[in-house]
């Protein structure tokens, strides 16, 4: 599902314009990257716990090369979904 098809479901389900239902998913996917911007963790429960981690520098090599390269210290976004969500998976 990207997120056209996100939208379609709203509108659908919520009785909204296309519009309207558009504008909610902006609104949530902005909420949603601002707090993580911040590094706030989101969770939505029975759904999943988005987190903000520090992943740190490190050697690495070039598989084509061989050369050792230094990979730079970045923060990543991570993912862990919630019960109810992995008992729907099932």
């Amino acid at each position: 599902m990207n997120k056209g098809e996100l939208v379609e479901k709203v509108v659908k389900e919520c009785a909204l314009s296309k519009a309207a239902a558009e504008q909610v998913v902006t609104s949530i996917f902005g909420a949603i990257t601002d707090a993580m911007a911040a590094g706030d963790k989101v969770t939505l429960i029975g759904f999943g716990t988005f987190s903000v981690s520090e992943r740190s520098a490190r050697e690495a090599r070039n598989p084509r090369s061989g050369e050792t390269m230094n990979i730079p210290a970045k923060k990543v976004v991570k993912f862990k979904a919630g019960t109810k969500l992995n008992d729907s998976v099932k």
